[in-house]
């Protein structure tokens, strides 16, 4: 053949070759409730995702705090323009398991894309809370985490009290605050997350339960148990040290966090998570420790349990556009990728091997209390009151809790009574999800 017409031939290949269009990426939508470093960090993950691979891209969007991100899915799916991918807070997950057509469990999306999935290689504390009672995981964990007690080192050390001992129990935590407050600081304590940190957790920590049927795992026809007299004990005592100007109310999420790492507050329980915006913006010495128990209740401390959030699948989309959420999940599986996010946020390593991965690098040795949060969830083994709970309807069960404790902060009510009606408004709510799910 002419060695001229070859080369006119392949110019002209090129040549068509270059004006054809790019073959297009399968675009992923993820709607997050992440803002400020812990945003930056998720939005880092997606843009590594999308740098190694040239088939997918993974579209991150910010749509408020979960409660909002939620509802906005679930009308979205409505609507028949839901995201692939929707992060939960975990209390959500009855709810969304409950969403019939709106969700495709995470097993089912890899096992149809053929990704290597292992179950068992997730941390059982956190792979428990979203699986089926067929050990199937419904939705991919994430950011997983748990409540942890933070001290402002150098407040501590401007009210005598030794920075390095930080308080174990709430008959110390009362005694600092009273040092603290003192030596002119004005906040002493606060939290994020009222209802996680002082009913949910604070039952696991000391190993009661906040409902019957083992947390609502076991069946829908659970009912509420906060009004125990441990729990009433718990309450009066916050609003009694909320009367006195020892214990500082934030609000139902995170406004906590920035309390402390402002240097406003000088003690805070809020999230593993926090730590990432703390590091970014404290200026002072600080210490991550366990939460705080009554050191009268037998048994306790018990193990904490998970919060954070986890990453369901929308119903209704393309078989191709699957692949690219499996081809992702197992993405963020990667040991590396779990160390980089854990390193990052102060979230938990969701797999063993990731946490293993941290622990021979150095980086617990180099970060005192880095390892904290998964110690405290792995404490003890967990018993039927502390592996979680699965409430219906458990974002208004929350809210009602939260109304109740506000009240009590406000002296408004005494512990007994704000219990006692959070008890009774929220198996109303629990009696609503029933009704419309059985």
């Amino acid at each position: 053949m002419n060695r001229r017409f070859i080369q006119l031939t392949a110019a002209a290949l090129t040549t068509l070759a270059a004006t054809w269009p790019a073959q297009a990426q399968t675009e992923i939508q993820w709607w997050h409730s992440m803002g400020g470093a812990l945003g930056e960090a998720l939005n880092g993950l997606a843009d590594k995702f999308n740098a190694s691979q040239k088939d997918y891209k993974v579209v991150a969007t910010y749509k408020g705090q979960y409660p909002e991100s939620m509802t906005a899915a679930i009308a979205a799916f409505r609507a028949g323009n839901a995201p692939h991918l929707l992060q939960v807070f975990e209390v959500g997950t009855a709810t969304m398991m409950a969403a019939k057509g709106a969700i495709v469990p995470v097993a089912t999306v890899m096992a149809n894309a053929n990704e290597p999935f292992d179950p068992h290689a997730y941390l059982p504390t956190v792979v428990g809370y979203y699986t089926d009672l067929k050990g199937n995981m419904l939705s991919f964990p994430f950011n997983s985490s748990t409540v942890m007690f933070y001290i402002n080192k150098d407040a501590f050390k401007k009210a005598g009290l030794d920075p390095n001992k930080a308080p174990k129990t709430w008959k110390e935590v009362l005694a600092a605050a009273e040092k603290l407050k003192a030596s002119g600081q004005e906040c002493v304590y606060t939290t994020s997350w009222p209802s996680w940190m002082h009913i949910e957790n604070f039952s696991a920590w000391h190993n009661v339960p906040i409902g019957t049927k083992q947390n609502g795992m076991g069946g829908l026809d659970t009912v509420f148990t906060i009004n125990s007299p441990l729990h009433v004990r718990h309450i009066a005592m916050l609003g009694d040290m909320a009367k006195k100007g020892l214990f500082t109310y934030a609000g139902r999420t995170n406004q906590g966090d920035a309390k402390f790492s402002s240097g406003e507050c000088a003690m805070f329980t809020g999230s593993a998570g926090a730590q990432a915006g703390i590091k970014k913006a404290a200026k002072f010495d600080w210490s991550i420790n366990f939460i705080p128990y009554h050191d009268d209740v037998k048994g306790a401390p018990q193990n904490s349990i998970i919060g954070g959030a986890s990453v369901w699948v929308m119903g209704g989309k393309k078989p191709e556009e699957y692949k690219g959420v499996a081809k992702f999940m197992a993405f963020l599986s990667r040991p590396e990728i779990q160390m980089e996010w854990h390193t990052t946020t102060g979230y938990v390593p969701i797999t063993q091997a990731s946490y293993e991965l941290t622990r021979k690098s150095g980086y617990y040795d180099k970060n005192p209390g880095a390892d904290m949060p998964v110690k405290q969830l792995t404490n003890k083994p967990p018993t039927e009151n502390s592996k979680g709970l699965r409430f219906g309807n458990f974002v208004q069960g929350r809210t009602v809790i939260e109304e109740e404790l506000e009240a009590v902060f406000a002296g408004k009510k005494d512990a007994k009574t704000a219990l006692d009606d959070a008890v009774r408004r929220g198996n109303e709510i629990l009696r609503q999800f029933e009704a419309a799910n059985k």
